[in-house]
């Protein structure tokens, strides 16, 4: 049985090298944008897994991303966050996003919490 994926683009390109590598691995991808109408109904399709894409900005402009990301565990849909993606999911679930003083792009820093 073939994994079918639905990934939501924040508009990174980025996305398409999601979208690539899932479907090396054998999987069916579905690429709506965060703004897609269609958005609203698609988890109703039960998609076997939700991938949430990177892009600009911040959750709260990130179209639909922040609503799926708390909707996909509800239904029992396992779901990943990448970078924006992730920042959405930590919005859902209540974590403030905050800027960092100094950004480290591929750098290790330590994590206080």
């Amino acid at each position: 049985m073939t994994t079918r994926v639905l990934l939501v683009d924040n508009y990174d390109s980025f996305t398409y090298n999601l979208a690539q590598a899932f479907g090396a691995l054998g999987a069916e991808v579905a690429v709506l944008r965060a703004d897609d109408p269609a958005l609203a109904t698609a988890l109703d399709a039960r998609p076997d897994r939700l991938v949430i894409s990177p892009g600009p900005g911040r959750p709260e402009v990130a179209g639909r991303s922040p609503a799926l990301v708390r909707k996909g565990p509800e239904l029992g849909i396992p779901t990943l966050g990448v970078c924006l993606g992730l920042q959405c999911a930590a919005v859902a679930f209540g974590a403030s996003v905050v800027r960092a003083p100094e950004p480290r792009h591929g750098k290790t820093s330590l994590v206080r919490h």
